[in-house]
């Protein structure tokens, strides 16, 4: 959770950070893009490198990395040492996440699949709600530095528990790097992330700063795919996405994570600049989102365990799709009490869809190739929430350019919030080939599990 927490918990205190360290909003501003840059940097290289050295070798030292990384940044003295540490950060908290749901999805196997995931996709859910919320108090109540200092207790723990719990892990014999494949993603990965972070800054597509590092970026991808697919022994193998069930499944994630984070982007803001409320206030308000999905994961898990991921994938969304439209409606006095209900619901929708669809992709591969899987998995993830955040924040700078009054502004974050619901709603269509090649897998199963007719007639005359 704290990895992912950091993505979201320094927004708060970026005008504090800029004044105690004399930096301007376009400096300062690296401070969060460095950390992602890292994250998206490191994520390819995870799966060869747990299978080079070993899955809980890895995991101890992205905790580590990530601890020393959070402590460096506490006593940075300027920007640029700030930025550093934040980068150092990064590279630990970005190997976290895949490192750990490759281990867990392992130990878990296809039958107990569901709950585990059901697990896994708790610091997903939560860590973008409360991330302001615990950087706003953190701010009101003492200084920046314990922002990252938090980190450290939390690090050294997972450190101790992971060496305790974790069972030893042996280095396979694996196969070579894939350098040009490393060079291809790890450049291009960031390249795009940066491009599309830069739209929500500058609040438009057309931009020497987002049209650039975007096409760039996307030209090293797809390079990259075209070298995989070719590669004996590729960083990340694409393969894997032939397979109706993966790829339903991470299509279905990749617009999920679209809507839910650049969601999370639209309902603090549209609390702090219509209806004024603090930050503490917001992050409250945010809340039932987030409990709305962990109070149905566990059922969700079970359920997914039972009759797959692609039924609950499709309500989930429906769900999530129909209770966004009460925010495409919000106006600038709309029932806090009806507004907080519409959100519990969301985030029920929310767990019943992302948790599911994840919980397909992994169940339809062997455990050799979680390894290939887990990175583009996450990668999925990082690039959907980095997009539906920029198109979220241009459509909602657009809808209120020349608004001054509250009633124009939250007509503005309703207009974003339709965005939204388009998002939500688009995941409609992979849920359904999810749950087509689910039934499909399951009768093919079932056809291999009965005996052939040649076989059943020599069964009955013998």
């Amino acid at each position: 959770m704290m990895s992912i927490l950091d993505t979201t918990i320094v927004n708060v205190a970026l005008a504090t950070l800029g004044r105690d360290l004399h930096s301007s909003v376009a400096q300062i501003q690296w401070v969060v893009t460095g950390y992602m840059l890292a994250l998206a940097a490191v994520i390819p290289v995870s799966g060869w490198a747990a299978e080079r050295f070993g899955a809980k070798r890895m995991y101890l030292l992205s905790l580590v990395v990530f601890t020393l990384g959070s402590m460096l940044c506490g006593i940075a003295t300027s920007t640029t040492e700030l930025v550093i540490f934040r980068v150092i950060q990064g590279v630990g908290g970005g190997m976290i996440m895949p490192l750990g749901q490759m281990m867990m999805a392992a130990a878990a196997g296809p039958k107990r699949m569901g709950r585990v995931m059901s697990i896994i996709a708790v610091p997903v859910m939560l860590a973008p709600i409360i991330g302001p919320t615990i950087g706003g108090a953190i701010i009101q109540t003492t200084s920046w530095q314990w922002i990252f200092y938090v980190n450290v207790p939390i690090g050294v723990v997972a450190v101790v528990t992971a060496l305790r719990t974790l069972p030893a892990a042996k280095a396979a014999a694996t196969r070579p790097l894939d350098f040009l494949g490393l060079a291809l993603m790890s450049t291009g990965l960031p390249l795009l992330t940066y491009g599309l972070a830069e739209i929500g800054i500058t609040g438009t597509f057309t931009s020497l700063e987002v049209i650039v590092p975007c096409l760039v970026g996307l030209a090293l991808i797809a390079l990259f795919a075209l070298h995989a697919l070719s590669a004996r022994s590729p960083l990340l193998n694409l393969r894997l996405y032939r397979r109706p069930t993966f790829s339903s499944a991470s299509a279905a994630m990749f617009l999920l994570a679209a809507a839910l984070f650049g969601g999370m982007i639209l309902l603090p803001l549209y609390w702090q600049e219509v209806r004024h409320e603090t930050v503490i206030a917001t992050g409250l308000l945010v809340g039932p989102q987030g409990l709305g999905a962990a109070v149905v994961m566990p059922l969700a898990g079970k359920l997914t365990d039972r009759i797959g991921g692609g039924p609950l994938a499709l309500f989930g969304v429906i769900l999530t799709t129909v209770t966004t439209i009460p925010f495409g409606l919000v106006g600038a006095h709309t029932s806090i009490v009806w507004l907080s209900a519409a959100m519990f619901v969301r985030g029920m929708g929310i767990g019943f869809a992302f948790m599911p669809a994840m919980t397909a992709a992994f169940a339809a591969l062997h455990r050799s190739e979680l390894a290939d899987a887990t990175p583009q998995l996450n990668v999925l993830q990082r690039v959907g929430g980095s997009l539906g955040t920029a198109v979220l924040a241009v459509v909602l700078q657009r809808a209120a350019v020349g608004v001054h009054t509250l009633t124009g502004l939250a007509s503005a974050y309703g207009t974003a919030f339709w965005g939204a619901t388009a998002l939500t709603a688009v995941a409609i269509v992979p849920c359904l080939i999810l749950m087509r090649a689910e039934r499909a897998a399951r009768a093919r199963r079932d056809e291999d599990e009965v005996p052939g007719t040649e076989a059943a007639l020599e069964t009955a005359a013998a």
